[in-house]
């Protein structure tokens, strides 16, 4: 049996995520086109030239979002992206926090799919906010 589009792309999303570098949480992130072609994608690590976190302790694991030095999976993403005028979907393995949801309302990103939901759901009440459909495709639904 084929799996669907949204499916595959969760799918990615998570394999992705076994990139990342953060001892907190592994996040993974796809940006497709219209066409569903790939356009990018990012994980959540150390910015290029300091060490991993999973290397030596950053202080984020244990204190705030703000401590943590890693850069957000959707961030990585975008920066990699050669054109964020032609991203139709965003998936990610969790939602977006609020400050991924700025520049994510500053694409042409449609949609946003995740699986997991963050805990702070203001990134996803902004999305919606300036019209972007926000999705989550849970176990389930994805067939995991």
């Amino acid at each position: 049996m084929t799996r669907n589009s949204d499916q595959y792309f969760i799918d990615m999303a998570e394999h992705v995520s076994t990139r990342a570098t953060c001892p907190r949480r592994a996040v993974g992130c796809v940006t497709i086109n219209k066409h569903k072609h790939i356009l990018s994608t990012g994980y959540n690590g150390t910015p290029r030239g300091l060490p991993h976190c999973v290397d030596r302790s950053c202080g984020g694991e244990q204190g705030t979002l703000e401590q943590c030095h890693a850069v957000h999976a959707e961030m990585n993403a975008l920066l990699q992206c050669s054109d964020v005028m032609q991203i139709d979907t965003l998936y990610c393995t969790y939602s977006p926090c609020p400050t991924c949801a700025k520049l994510i309302a500053n694409t042409s990103c449609k949609t946003v799919i995740y699986k997991e939901e963050y805990k702070d759901t203001t990134g996803i009440t902004l999305l919606l906010n300036v019209g972007i459909d926000v999705k989550r495709i849970g176990d389930r639904e994805a067939g995991l």
